[in-house]
């Protein structure tokens, strides 16, 4: 064995017979690293496997793609989209569903101020109220009115965007399928040809494509600041009372004992009449706990 210190050949023992280097720890060492070496030779190389994606993010992603193209085809030809519309096209008509419940408090939690500054603005068009005012307070009311679009009012009241906007979309949700329940059950006294309630929802969704499209150009306004939002917010909520016939109306009718379409019809605007005005109440409600929390806000109050 070779000495590492002094290179001298040794034909054993623990020590260098020349240097006195002690001989044992290099055959510790020598040993260890053949002994890796071999490991490291002796093992199999595993080839690098690319990570799949995710299985969620895969039908995430089919989902939306279907559900964009579905869209897009009910906006451009929403009637023969509605007759072709099947059960496979449920969860896209429940899609458009939620997103026509989601439109509407959002557009409300972005838009509130510009609502508020219009109701007061028409307030002051009154006769009764503006053969009273003076031209200076007009311009005080116009002073104001740009202040509060300037000022982030939802941070000073803490108006919280998650339990007004999911609390108030799941209740509009809930109304939405209480209408559509209550059109399914009227087209069945009406003997209307329907297979099954997927498929009826599945027409009734589609046909909601186009109001949920005008709610969500009044959403976009709304982030941008433009008061004409609220009339796509209307024109949208309104559109509700032409979705019933047309979707009754698509089908066909099995025979002429069944209750007649303009009764059915009927029966059901007036359940859309009801739903709406729970919803109403609701909405007023929350402006109510708005306007209160702004009566009380100091910070609010020393802005003016």
């Amino acid at each position: 064995m070779n000495c590492s210190n002094c290179g001298h050949l040794n034909d054993g023992g623990k020590f260098c017979v020349k240097c006195g280097h002690k001989l044992q720890e290099e055959a510790a060492v020598s040993q260890t690293a053949a002994a890796s070496e071999y490991q490291s030779q002796s093992q199999p190389q595993t080839a690098y496997v690319p990570q799949q994606p995710n299985q969620r993010v895969r039908q995430a992603k089919k989902v939306s793609k279907s559900f964009f193209s579905y869209f897009t085809e009910g906006i451009k030809n929403p009637t023969a989209i509605a007759h072709a519309a099947g059960e496979s096209q449920f969860v896209n008509a429940l899609i458009t569903v939620i997103l026509y419940a989601l439109s509407i408090p959002i557009m409300l939690y972005v838009g509130w101020k510009l609502l508020l500054i219009q109701f007061v603005r028409s307030m002051f068009k009154l006769p009764i109220i503006s053969e009273e005012l003076a031209p200076s307070d007009m311009e005080d009311f116009n002073t104001g009115t740009d202040l509060i679009k300037a000022t982030d009012i939802n941070s000073i009241i803490h108006f919280n965007f998650t339990d007004f906007v999911f609390k108030q979309g799941i209740f509009i949700f809930i109304g939405l399928a209480v209408i559509i329940g209550a059109t399914y059950v009227a087209a069945k006294f009406g003997k209307v040809d329907v297979s099954s309630f997927k498929e009826f929802f599945s027409r009734f969704g589609t046909f909601m494509i186009i109001p949920t499209a005008l709610l969500l150009i009044g959403l976009v306004l709304a982030f941008l600041h433009v008061e004409y939002f609220s009339y796509f917010m209307n024109f949208g909520l309104l559109s509700i009372f032409l979705v019933v016939p047309f979707t009754i109306a698509s089908f066909k009718q099995n025979g002429t004992n069944g209750l007649d379409r303009i009764y059915s019809t009927l029966i059901v605007y007036v359940v859309i009449t009801i739903v709406l005005t729970f919803i109403a109440n609701g909405l007023g409600e929350e402006a109510k706990t708005i306007i209160t929390r702004m009566g009380n806000s100091s910070e609010l109050n020393d802005l003016f």
